[in-house]
């Protein structure tokens, strides 16, 4: 990781669970209770590792489920854990979710692998029978309009119950290790969602001219994510600019000497040069100015591009890089060229702390069976391999002025893109592929750079990406996130596509 600190600490997911039974078992089975509300303060104090929780604790009535809806409702929870602890029946649960209309995740999570079957009566066999409900459950959230997803597996205890006949420490079983890294997702999910609700995108300059794929109306935006966009002119950042003091100046200027690597002249490419301190000292007086804009307007994210025609604006855009990517690592998602659903990508790869890196196709390498992945712009520390690399460039290709630029390469092993898209419908879309980065040969011109192998040789994987209307940008992300990133999608009702 990058090691600076974020800037602004995003909300955390408000949780809600409870448990569900039937009432009319606790006078019948001395005990069995007792024991389900152990299993649901384990989960509580499991959950709280992810967000604010809110435990309602037992669900064994319609009345119950009713003050349950409510009590969700005050508390706003982003999602609705529905632990089944025993039987119960849906009429029981299911006005919760009449009330309460946050998504809701059905615990199916066993406390043994087997039950001790020469043993077990009736009343332990009740603290077992955990997925006997969900079918009923199922059609009665279907018939009512409810969607659902269940989580299945095994609880995970660290001990048995005293109450229990079998072993029941299963934390260690892969079941339910499996179980709670899908639940973790959720509540990473469910914390992107609220996140991006009281975000703030700030969008300065315009687009890149020409760049289709990257245009979308900022009103949809907001309507689909919740975010605010704030448009920003490049005089509203000079305001800034022209309030930096050569003690702020030179303390960035450490700051990239620290976190950067600062380079000779490329052997390969005449246009990457070594920085010149005048270089370097005009990108940490720009660098100086971000961070102030993103602090006084309080931003989440920044999207950017200016194109100057040897205009004083075109020297400022010029310095962007470094302190755009300095603020990556700050946890402010920024993109170039405007592409603000991009931003949204790396946003959200932050906000799940696996990085999001702004990337492109730079090219495919037949030979290594392997996609070139990267971009000039800004880059994202938690994802290099090594410090990343400050050359100073001649000419930014395909713009006007010159400056410094960041090359890195993405440290090797899993890998998971995320691009965000928008369709002919007026719709977001995700398009998400899992790979493995590879340590190979990169190009030595002052951008970022990596060698991804995906499931498929290229020319197939190829045939795939684009069938699915991407837009050219997309974020990197560290790990294999893929069921990450479903899950946002479909807490965000965002379609998505995994290839």
């Amino acid at each position: 990781m990058s090691g600076l600190a974020k800037i602004k600490e995003m909300p955390k997911a408000r949780i809600g669970v409870y448990s569900a039974g039937l009432h009319a078992y606790w006078e019948q089975f001395e005990g069995l209770l007792d024991c389900l509300m152990g299993y649901n303060r384990f989960i509580e104090k499991k959950l709280s590792e992810f967000g604010e929780v809110y435990n309602f604790g037992l669900v064994d009535t319609e009345d119950k489920g009713r003050e349950a809806g409510e009590y969700f409702n005050k508390h706003n929870v982003d999602i609705v854990f529905s632990h089944a602890a025993t039987y119960y029946t849906s009429a029981c649960v299911l006005p919760v979710h009449q009330i309460n209309k946050a998504p809701v995740i059905i615990l199916n999570l066993q406390p043994t692998p087997e039950m001790s079957y020469e043993t077990t009566g009736t009343d332990r066999w009740l603290a077992q029978c955990v997925g006997c409900s969900i079918p009923e459950t199922s059609n009665a959230f279907n018939r009512a309009g409810i969607p659902f997803r269940g989580v299945n597996g095994l609880l995970g205890l660290p001990e048995t119950p005293s109450f229990a006949k079998a072993d029941e420490v299963t934390c260690e079983r892969p079941e339910a290790i499996k179980a709670w890294k899908e639940i973790e997702e959720w509540c990473k999910a469910a914390r992107v969602k609220r996140a991006l609700q009281y975000a703030r995108f700030g969008f300065l300059g315009g687009y890149y001219s020409g760049m289709l794929d990257m245009y979308s109306d900022f009103t949809m935006l907001q309507a689909q994510t919740g975010m605010d966009i704030e448009i920003l002119e490049m005089s509203d950042f000079n305001a800034y600019l022209e309030k930096t003091t050569e003690k702020e100046i030179r303390e960035k200027c450490q700051q990239m000497e620290s976190f950067f690597e600062i380079s000779g002249d490329s052997p390969s490419d005449p246009i990457a040069r070594k920085p010149t301190q005048e270089q370097m000292n005009w990108a940490a007086k720009v660098a100086v100015a971000q961070e102030e804009m993103v602090r006084d307007r309080n931003l989440d994210s920044v999207s950017y591009y200016y194109h100057g025609r040897n205009d004083y604006f075109e020297e400022v855009q010029s310095g962007f890089i470094v302190g755009f990517s300095l603020l990556n690592a700050q946890g402010i998602a920024c993109a170039g060229e405007g592409d603000i659903k991009t931003a949204l990508a790396m946003k959200i790869a932050d906000i799940c702390d696996t990085g999001g890196s702004f990337c492109e196709i730079v090219a495919a390498d037949f030979n290594r069976n392997t996609m070139i992945l990267g971009h000039d712009g800004p880059f994202h520390f938690a994802i290099s391999k090594g410090k990343p690399i400050l050359r100073g460039m001649g000419v930014y290709h395909g713009k006007r002025g010159s400056g410094v630029s960041v090359e890195a390469k993405v440290r090797p092993g899993a890998v998971t893109t995320l691009g965000v898209t928008q369709t002919g419908d007026g719709r977001l879309k995700f398009n998400i592929s899992e790979g493995e980065a590879i340590d190979a040969p990169i190009l030595l011109n002052g951008n970022t750079s990596t060698h991804i192998r995906f499931s498929q040789p290229p020319a197939e994987y190829m045939n795939r990406w684009f069938d699915q209307s991407p837009t050219h940008h997309l974020a990197l992300s560290v790990g294999h996130n893929a069921g990450l990133f479903q899950k946002v999608a479909e807490l965000m009702d965002i379609p998505y596509a995994i290839y």
